[in-house]
């Protein structure tokens, strides 16, 4: 049987405007937004709809944009009579699967999205870190050429054969970035971004996330969610709190949870939210599955 996924986007994928065309123009859209945005301690609105890209870069504000945004898309793809059978996110974007699948109502899947960032955001500030991505390399040799270079330095974003991305401490990622290019890759270059994001330097915002977890109200889902950490099914909330949990400090595997849809009779997936990114990393990992990208109201008709 043909099955359908939704995946939605991670970090990077925000702009300035994201949304706007949707809150001015569908009345659905609308009031889903202003249930959001009414929940929020924040003017998320003014952020996404007005906001400088300083503001929106910042990861207290991306993280929640990009959730809500995606989470909006979904309630209108629905009401055309799209419904899947397994959910999956990108790092973030596993925040807008977690209220898709309906672990969460849309608001509080946004809150908690607003304190993970609140959270990343804190320990990325007390830890001097960074990101990079390598191009042209597969991720065995990746992983094993990293046991050689000294500090943390952690292979965490598998997102697709010859892409993957590595988190730790700044010097380390510097020494991984040559070492890795002598290893063979076409690319080793270092990421604009303000922490090392699913390394084993963030678990502290782990931690405070574990605790914001028991304030929020989850119920067991019948769609199945591909966690990001394994690759594997999670329909339970405690199967997905730990997700959680973990998610914070370990890898994105995209490469395995694409290929698990797809041996789950995945034939068409659905990228919800802002950007194309995942569209073009689903096509490195598995050319016969359909990607349709949802982004703006002509995407739905």
């Amino acid at each position: 049987m043909n099955k359908i996924a939704f995946v939605f986007p991670g970090q990077g994928t925000q702009y300035v405007g994201m949304g706007k065309e949707l809150y001015e123009n569908n009345d659905l859209a609308k009031n889903e937004f202003d249930k959001i945005f009414s929940s929020l301690d924040f003017d998320l609105k003014k952020v996404m709809f007005e906001g400088s890209e300083e503001d929106l870069k910042d990861t207290r504000n991306t993280q929640p944009a990009i959730v809500a945004m995606s989470l909006v898309l979904e309630k209108l793809l629905r009401e055309k009579g799209v419904v899947p059978n397994f959910v999956a996110g990108h790092s973030v974007g596993e925040y807008a699967a977690v209220g898709s699948a309906g672990f969460l109502s849309m608001e509080d899947t946004v809150k908690l999205t607003s304190l993970r960032g609140a959270a990343m955001s804190k320990v990325s500030a007390e830890v001097d870190g960074t990101m990079a991505a390598i191009l042209g390399l597969d991720s065995d040799t990746i992983v094993e050429t990293l046991k050689g270079v000294d500090g943390v330095v952690e292979a965490v974003n598998f997102n697709e054969p010859k892409q993957t991305v590595i988190a730790g401490e700044k010097e380390a990622i510097t020494n991984a970035c040559i070492v890795l290019k002598e290893a063979g890759a076409r690319r080793a270059m270092e990421l604009a971004v303000s922490g090392p994001f699913h390394s084993s330097l963030m678990q502290p915002a782990g931690e405070m996330l574990k605790e914001a977890l028991e304030g929020f109200e989850f119920k067991n889902s019948e769609v199945s969610l591909i966690a990001n950490t394994t690759a594997k099914e999670i329909t339970s909330v405690e199967e997905l709190k730990d997700e959680l949990y973990r998610q914070s400090f370990g890898p994105v595997k995209w490469v395995d949870t694409i290929t698990a849809l797809k041996a789950a009779g995945v034939t068409k997936i659905y990228e919800i939210g802002p950007g194309k990114v995942l569209n073009g990393l689903i096509k490195k990992i598995d050319k016969e599955i359909e990607v349709i990208n949802i982004e703006k109201l002509s995407d739905l008709v």
